[in-house]
């Protein structure tokens, strides 16, 4: 099954167009690579994809959402369906790691709090940190820290996760951590589209892999 579909599809930011022509489909349990030099479109092309920007040309689909007719209203509901995990952790610092993905189950529309409180240990034993939920962010290591972004990206059982360079701050030991259990997940749990810049990781880890270059997204499935 399809999770996301691209069809003759140009990426803008505002009226600069950074990609075009890009036809892509990923399937589910699948895990891309996103590559391509820092401005290349990485970021932009996964901005349209959970709808911080428009898709004004071409075809889009994410899980069951039109990119060219969502409305404003809908992206939420979108972003419920997707899990984003960004390269700065964007943790609440205020609160602890429970009390850091309760929130985020309150604000995204659940109300019993035993299943609330069932589902935060569930995907905090998925990234091994169960132990950790009443830490403070500050207690942990930047290697956690990401676990507990990811663990936050699965809350809402997504169908595919949208990872923006989640490396970029780590050690390379912790990141080939954090690259394993990515791969984990696409396996047991959602599509991961994966973009970095560190090419050690493919070579680590090698996967089906889209690229960035000139305006344009290589496929090398198809090459």
């Amino acid at each position: 099954m399809s999770i996301i579909t691209l069809e003759k599809a140009s990426i803008y930011q505002e009226t600069n167009r950074i990609l075009y022509n890009v036809n892509i489909v990923i399937e589910a349990n699948e895990f891309v690579y996103l590559i391509g030099k820092t401005g290349s479109g990485k970021s932009s092309l996964l901005k349209t994809l959970y709808g911080e920007l428009p898709l004004l040309e071409g075809v889009g689909k994410v899980i069951d959402f039109d990119l060219r007719k969502i409305k404003p209203k809908e992206i939420p509901y979108l972003r419920r369906k997707l899990g984003i995990v960004f390269q700065d952790f964007q943790l609440l610092t205020d609160r602890d790691v429970e009390e850091n993905l309760l929130f985020v189950l309150q604000a995204t529309g659940w109300k019993d709090k035993v299943a609330m409180r069932d589902r935060v240990t569930f995907v905090l034993q998925k990234v091994g940190l169960e132990q950790k939920k009443k830490k403070m962010p500050h207690q942990l290591s930047g290697g956690e820290q990401q676990r507990i972004c990811i663990a936050r990206a699965l809350l809402n059982n997504p169908q595919v996760l949208l990872a923006d360079e989640p490396t970029g701050n780590l050690d390379p030991e912790t990141s080939i951590s954090i690259m394993k259990l990515f791969m984990d997940i696409a396996t047991t749990t959602s599509a991961v589209l994966f973009a970095t810049h560190d090419y050690r990781l493919f070579e680590l880890f090698p996967h089906r892999t889209l690229k960035c270059d000139g305006g344009i997204v290589l496929d090398s499935d198809l090459l």
